[in-house]
């Protein structure tokens, strides 16, 4: 009795834990800087991505959480980038073209909630950005957008774009800023963005809207590796528009990419838009896990894969099996019953001739 006591005390104490420790959503693509002692969580970032061969425009969105009032988010980019604001309802209308289908699945026998189980009744089944400074950072544009204030810089030196972010009012964490060096020395650019709701006593909270970067590549690639300095689990999604199925090269330090969607989809609407037109294009879904986000040893670069090969994800539906209404196990349990009364009745009779017949 003692050890099953444990072990369910065990089990309640592991379910508190987990019910404390929220999931980190990657920000895959930079990093959320908070200003002064304040905190602020990304719940969710989702990411589209749509590259033409010559041309990548990344739309993300970020769900966050906390007290900050203003914040700063960096992005490094292989190009000069233009930034614009993207639609909400672009990810609306991905998330309905990549909805998983939905099967049934017979099972035979009763379970907890059905008959005699349950009890009868069930569930449903179911301020500025001052361009100051230092020779070492250079500011190429800045626009305000909603409640970003945008600024597009180069930099020369990890520890001059650290410096140009404690300038504006901002604290790089040096961890960020040695992450930061491999983007340096290829001599990529980056995208700064300063979050400040237009009401100064609004904090950040919930979806803010969508950016749009674009910038000329002639790979697809999707900036990670500044997630390593995530401190706890990390999940990222990617909804890619491409010409053909695409796939990672490589986990590059997470578990293996998992298709959720993939198949040849006809623009409309906003999809349209970001695309360019209503020609079809192909759409991969991708989810990654990155338990341990030190792992992460670079960024996301995909290639086409050998077939456009067409997945849809599926959501089964278990539903016991029936025969005009009445469960199936329950007739098939009322024949073996019935089969064994008859066989039961004849070899009753029979022993019953034999004695008859030796009385005789």
């Amino acid at each position: 009795m003692r050890p099953r006591v444990l072990t369910l005390l065990f089990a309640l104490l592991a379910t508190q834990l987990g019910s404390l420790v929220a999931p980190a959503y990657a920000c895959g693509c930079g990093a959320m800087i908070p200003d002064g002692f304040s905190r602020i969580g990304v719940q969710r970032e989702t990411s589209v991505v749509r590259w033409d061969g010559r041309t990548e425009q990344i739309v993300m969105r970020f769900r966050v959480d906390g007290d900050a009032r203003k914040a700063a988010w960096i992005m490094p980019v292989p190009g000069r980038a233009s930034v614009g604001l993207g639609k909400a309802e672009l990810f609306t209308d991905l998330g309905r073209l990549t909805v998983p289908e939905r099967r049934t699945r017979g099972y035979f026998w009763p379970r907890e909630a059905d008959w005699p189980f349950s009890s009868g009744s069930r569930d449903g089944l179911s301020a500025a950005m001052p361009g100051a400074g230092d020779p070492s950072v250079g500011v190429v544009g800045r626009e305000q957008l909603g409640d970003f204030d945008v600024a597009r810089l180069t930099a020369t030196d990890p520890d001059a774009l650290k410096r140009w972010l404690g300038t504006n009012g901002f604290q790089l964490p040096d961890r960020l800023a040695t992450e930061l060096r491999p983007y340096v020395d290829q001599k990529w650019e980056y995208v700064a963005v300063r979050l400040a709701p237009r009401d100064p006593a609004k904090a950040l909270r919930g979806d803010l809207d969508p950016l749009r970067i674009r910038f000329d590549s002639d790979r697809l690639v999707y900036p990670m590796r500044l997630s390593r300095t995530a401190k706890y689990a990390q999940s990222l999604g990617l909804y890619v528009l491409a010409a053909h199925r695409m796939e990672p090269l490589s986990p590059i330090g997470g578990s293996p990419p998992e298709v959720a969607f993939a198949g040849t989809i006809t623009p409309r609407g906003s999809v349209a838009e970001l695309t360019g037109s209503d020609r079809p294009v192909f759409l991969t879904a991708i989810e990654q896990e990155f338990p341990e986000p030190a792992r992460i040893d670079g960024d996301h670069e995909l290639r086409a894969t050998a077939e456009d090969t067409p997945y849809r994800r599926a959501v089964y539906h278990d539903e016991l099996l029936t025969v005009g209404g009445v469960p199936a196990w329950v007739l098939t349990v009322a024949g073996a019953l019935a089969a064994a009364v008859v066989l039961g009745l004849v070899l009753i009779r029979r022993g019953a001739g034999r004695r008859g017949a030796r009385g005789a």
